[in-house]
C-alpha cells in the first residue's frame, strides 16, 4: 500500500498557529505535571486508599508501560487521521481518566485508570509535535518547539510544589480533578480547529496492526524489565519477560523488513539524514540526566541531610535553565546549526554529571548549583536541537511516527538511566558499611559511568546536519502523485534560514 500526502490548501494562518502552539504546549505540560505531582501525593493516597508500596509503584509503572508501548502507533494514527483530531481525543480522554482517578475508592481502580490515562497520554504526546509540524513553516518550527520545551520544564518544576500544596489543602484527589477543566478547555477547541487544520497527510497509509502489536509488546517488556529488575533482581518472571521482549523485538524487525506492505516505522524514515542520530542522542541524554537526578536526590537528602524543600532549592538551577534556556537554544540552533548546538549541549551535560560525581558530604551550595545548572543547560540544548531535527527532517506524511519515536526515546531513556544507576550503586555498596559511607563510595562510579553515557552523545551529535536543511523529503519520503518526493531543493536553507520559496503543500 502506497502512502500519499494530501494537499490541504493554503498555509495555516496566524490564529491557527497560535492556537496550535497553545494547545500543544499545554497538553505536553499537563502530562509532565501529572507525572511529577503523583510522586508527591502518593503517601497521602496510600493513607486514604490503603495498598502496599508495590501497588503504588504500579500506579506509575502501569502508566509508563502504556505510554511507551503505544507512542509510535499513536503517531501513525495521527499521520492517517490528523494530528489535531488525535490530540483532542487524547486530551479529552486524559481528562476523563483523571476524573475517574480522583473519584476512585480503591487502589485497584487507581492502577487501572492510570493505565487508561497512559493510553490517552500516548495519543496526545506525538500529536503535540505533529500539530506543530503541520502548521508551522520550517523556519519558525524551531522556536515553536523551544516554547513547548520551556513550558514542559516549567510544569516539571512546579509539579512538586503544586502537589504539596494540594495534598495538604484540598487533598490528593484535587491533583487529578485539576486536569479535567484544563483538558476540556484545550481539547474542545483543538477538536474544532481540526476542521481548519491540515488534514490527513498519509491518507493511503496502512496501520500495520501486527507491527504495532509486536513493537508494543517489545517496549512493554523492556520497560517492565528496566523497572522490575533493579528492585526485585533477575527473577524467573523478570527473565521470562525480558526474553519475550527480545523475541518480540526480533519478530518486529523481521516483520517490518519482509512482510509489512506499509510498515509501522518506514525504513526510509530512519535513513533520513539526522533522524536516527537525533533519537540516539535523546535516548542517552535522557538516561544520563534522569539517572543523575535519581542519585543526586538521594545524595542531597540522605547524605548531605537536606529536607525535600531545601533539596528542591539546591536543584532549582536545573529548572531555571530548562525554562529560560529553550528559547535561547532555538536562536543558537538557527545561528550555529544542529551539529554544534547539540555537541555543546552533550558536552555541558556530561560536565555537569562529572562535577556532581566529585561531590562529598560537605559539598557547598555553589558546587551543587553549578552542577545542576550544567545539567539543565546541556539537556535543554540537546532536547531542543534533537527534537527540531526529528520533527523537521521527517517527511510530512510520517511526522506522527517521527514524533512517536522521539517520545519513546525520552520515555525509555529515564527508565534506562535509573536502572543503570541503581545497578551501579548496588555493585559498589559493601556490606557492613554505614549507609552514608557506602553511598559516597558507590556514587563516583555510578555518576562517572553516567557522565560517559552523556559524552557518547557527542558521537550522535557529530552525525547531525551541520546546518539546517529542513527537507521534507529524503530517503524516507513518499512517492507518487501529490507526494513530497523530490522537493528537497525547495527546502534547502542555511543555518535554519529559508532561502527558497516554499510551496503551499510544503507548509502543510
Amino acid at each position: 500500500m502506497t502512502e500519499s500526502n494530501t494537499d490541504t490548501g493554503p498555509p495555516p494562518g496566524g490564529a491557527l498557529r497560535a492556537l496550535t502552539l497553545l494547545a500543544g504546549a499545554t497538553g505536553a505540560a499537563v502530562v509532565a505535571l501529572d507525572g511529577t505531582v503523583l510522586v508527591v501525593v502518593q503517601p497521602a493516597m496510600r493513607r486514604e486508599l490503603g495498598g502496599t508500596l508495590a501497588q503504588l509503584q504500579w500506579a506509575g509503572t502501569g502508566y509508563l508501560i502504556a505510554v511507551a508501548s503505544l507512542l509510535v502507533f499513536a503517531g501513525r494514527l495521527g499521520d492517517r487521521y490528523g494530528h489535531h483530531r488525535l490530540f483532542a481525543l487524547g486530551m479529552l480522554g486524559f481528562g476523563a481518566a483523571s476524573a475517574g482517578i480522583g473519584a476512585a475508592d480503591g487502589i485497584g481502580w487507581v492502577i487501572g485508570l492510570r493505565v487508561v490515562q497512559g493510553v490517552f497520554g500516548a495519543l496526545l504526546q506525538p500529536a503535540t509535535l505533529g500539530m506543530l509540524r503541520a502548521v508551522f513553516p520550517p523556519e519558525r518550527l524551531g522556536m515553536a518547539i523551544a516554547v513547548r520545551t520551556s513550558v514542559i520544564g516549567l510544569a516539571a518544576a512546579a509539579g512538586p510544589v503544586l502537589g504539596g500544596v494540594l495534598a495538604v489543602g484540598p487533598g490528593w484527589r484535587a491533583v487529578f480533578f485539576l486536569n479535567v477543566p484544563v483538558a476540556v478547555a484545550v481539547g474542545l477547541p483543538a477538536l474544532l480547529a481540526a476542521r481548519r487544520a491540515p488534514g490527513r497527510t498519509a491518507r493511503g497509509a496502512g496501520l500495520d496492526l501486527p507491527g504495532a502489536c509486536l513493537l508494543g509488546a517489545a517496549l512493554l517488556c523492556l520497560v517492565h524489565t528496566l523497572v522490575a529488575v533493579p528492585d526485585g533482581g533477575l527473577t524467573a518472571v523478570n527473565g521470562l519477560v525480558a526474553a519475550v521482549g527480545v523475541v518480540a523485538a526480533a519478530a518486529f524487525v523481521r516483520h517490518e523488513r519482509r512482510y509489512a506492505a506499509a510498515p509501522l516505522v518506514p525504513g526510509g524514515l530512519l535513513r533520513t539524514p539526522g533522524i536516527t542520530p537525533a533519537l540516539a542522542l535523546l535516548l542517552v541524554s535522557s538516561a544520563a540526566l534522569h539517572g543523575t537526578l535519581f542519585v543526586g536526590t538521594y545524595f542531597l537528602q540522605d547524605v548531605v541531610g537536606l529536607d525535600p524543600f531545601a533539596c528542591a532549592i539546591r536543584t532549582l538551577p536545573l529548572a531555571v535553565t530548562m525554562v529560560l534556556g529553550a528559547p535561547l537554544c532555538a536562536v543558537l540552533l538557527r545561528r550555529y546549526g544542529p551539529r554544534r548546538t547539540a555537541a555543546a549541549g552533550a558536552l555541558v551535560l556530561a560536565a555537569g554529571v562529572a562535577l556532581l560525581s566529585r561531590a562529598g558530604a560537605e559539598v557547598g551550595a555553589g558546587t551543587v548549583g553549578a552542577a545542576f545548572f550544567a545539567l539543565g543547560g546541556g539537556f535543554v540544548a540537546v532536547m531542543v536541537t534533537a527534537t527540531s531535527v526529528v520533527v523537521r527532517q521527517a517527511p510530512a506524511g510520517q511526522a506522527g511516527v517521527a514524533g512517536g519515536l522521539k517520545q519513546t526515546a525520552v520515555n525509555v531513556g529515564p527508565a534506562l538511566g535509573v536502572a543503570a544507576a541503581t545497578t551501579l550503586m548496588s555493585v559498589r555498596t559493601a556490606a557492613g558499611q554505614p549507609p552514608d559511607t557506602a553511598f559516597l563510595a558507590a556514587m563516583p562510579l555510578a555518576l562517572g559511568c553516567l557522565a560517559l553515557v552523556a559524552a557518547t552523545g557527542l558521537l550522535s551529535a557529530g552525525r547531525l546536519p551541520r546546518s539546517g536543511s529542513g527537507s521534507d523529503s529524503g530517503p524516507g519520503s513518499d512517492s507518487g502523485p501529490g507526494s513530497d518526493s523530490g522537493s528537497d531543493s525547495r527546502f534547502r536553507t542555511k543555518s535554519y534560514r529559508r532561502v527558497d520559496s516554499v510551496s503551499r503543500h510544503a507548509h502543510s
